[in-house]
């Protein structure tokens, strides 16, 4: 093996190990949290584990780059700018004596944002090994949460056999774990079959989880990725206009049949308090704007009352700060629209950037702080996927299954240049 082969299994390796231990990892060490069969020996995981992973995840990104200077790509330089003006202008307005606990959690949203960039950019989901790893993940999960579900939603906490409750985590923590190890989990299925499969898990495994956002997102990717996969997009949309009528001509039946909870809200916002509230947070943030339009108006807000959309990127970092994120996002996904969605060839890396792509614009424009760690995973997946397309010359030959015996033969011998998947 060649020092470039090995610095290609320590970087799919290290990113293997790093998604793992934050995504998958986080939500089994919670469940166990959560039944008392573990004290909060690592505090609320997510931190500590992101400070142990960050050095093998440089470690093996630094060697990787060594070896193949093109490795760094526009969107890395572009992500790492983006990090290092954000952490200007924490660590000015941390110097200056700001709300420490939003300064505290925004330093280590830097951390997390870094950390999920080199895990997606290094890792090869494509890889047999982690993409099974991924399903069982998944699968695990699942069973989880239907397991210990209590009239329709999956909350531990009321179970009362945390040993350190105050350590476990929210909802959202577990939502998100879900979520993170869903999108590669159905981006690398190539059978339909079976990606149908994991809808049908994952949609009811969401839905108990009550994580509105990211059961919304995760119904969002369906179509994205079903009418990539299809050649007769125009009778697949129409397949999903008519499943969308069905659904809601039969409404209030299907209701009937489903447990209650707060994901339900989503049919009626105006009767949520989490929407209205967050209404109130999205006009206050718009006056903050209005008050400071240039450099914004950071922590000037009690600590977890931001604007849930991307303007919260306003109030804390400036115009220049919201033109930023927002380019760094728009782009790549206007990119891959124009220049993959619509082509004769499958690659699922493409669609796993892609649809990422989407839903990270989805809830940022909706629900999500401008800190969340989909922005990483996203640019990670584009920059991946742009590396495989134009230096697809450095990765080994797959070893696949002879041409002829695959059950497809443009899959098995893809168009010279073309990425693999």
């Amino acid at each position: 093996m060649n020092g470039t082969m090995r610095t290609d299994a320590a970087a799919h390796t290290a990113g293997m190990l790093g998604f793992l231990a934050l995504f998958p990892g986080f939500f089994f060490y919670h469940t166990a949290l959560g039944l008392g069969k573990i004290p909060a020996f690592l505090g609320g995981y997510f931190a500590p584990v992101s400070l142990l992973v960050t050095p093998l995840l440089l470690f093996c990104y630094a060697g990787k780059l060594r070896r193949d200077p093109d490795y760094l790509g526009k969107t890395d330089v572009a992500f790492f700018l983006y990090l290092a003006y954000f952490g200007l202008v924490v660590a000015l307005h941390g110097a200056a004596g700001t709300n420490h606990t939003i300064f505290t959690s925004h330093v280590l949203a830097l951390l997390y944002m870094f950390d999920t960039f080199l895990i997606f950019r290094m890792s090869d989901f494509g890889q047999r090994r982690l993409r099974l790893l991924t399903l069982a993940s998944l699968i695990g999960m699942s069973v989880i949460v239907f397991a210990y579900a209590v009239d329709g939603a999956f909350y531990l906490a009321p179970l009362g056999t945390a040993k350190n409750p105050e350590s476990l985590a929210s909802y959202q923590g577990f939502s998100r774990s879900y979520l993170f190890t869903f999108a590669p989990a159905i981006a690398f299925t190539r059978a339909r079959s079976l990606r149908l499969a994991l809808y049908c898990l994952a949609a009811p495994t969401l839905y108990m989880n009550t994580a509105r956002s990211e059961f919304v997102a995760m119904l969002f990717m369906i179509p994205v990725i079903e009418l990539y996969h299809t050649r007769q997009k125009m009778f697949m949309t129409s397949v999903f206009l008519v499943l969308s009528l069905a659904l809601y001509a039969n409404l209030d039946q299907l209701l009937s049949l489903l447990p209650s909870n707060r994901t339900l809200e989503l049919l009626d916002l105006s009767q949520s308090t989490s929407a209205s509230k967050r209404h109130d947070l999205t006009v206050y943030a718009i006056e903050s704007i209005t008050r400071f339009p240039i450099f914004g108006d950071y922590a000037n807000y009690t600590p977890g009352f931001y604007a849930h959309n991307v303007l919260s990127a306003w109030v804390d970092t400036g115009i220049f700060g919201f033109a930023f994120l927002n380019g760094l996002l728009i782009t790549p996904a206007a990119m891959l629209l124009l220049n993959g969605y619509f082509s004769r060839s499958r690659s699922s890396e493409y669609i796993h950037a892609f649809s990422l792509s989407c839903i990270t614009l989805l809830l940022l424009m909706s629900s999500h702080y401008f800190t969340d760690m989909l922005i990483g995973a996203t640019l990670a997946t584009y920059s991946a996927y742009r590396y495989g397309v134009h230096h697809a010359h450095h990765c080994p030959p797959d070893l696949g299954p002879s041409a002829p015996g695959h059950p497809d033969f443009h899959q098995a011998v893809p168009e010279p240049g073309a990425p693999r998947s």
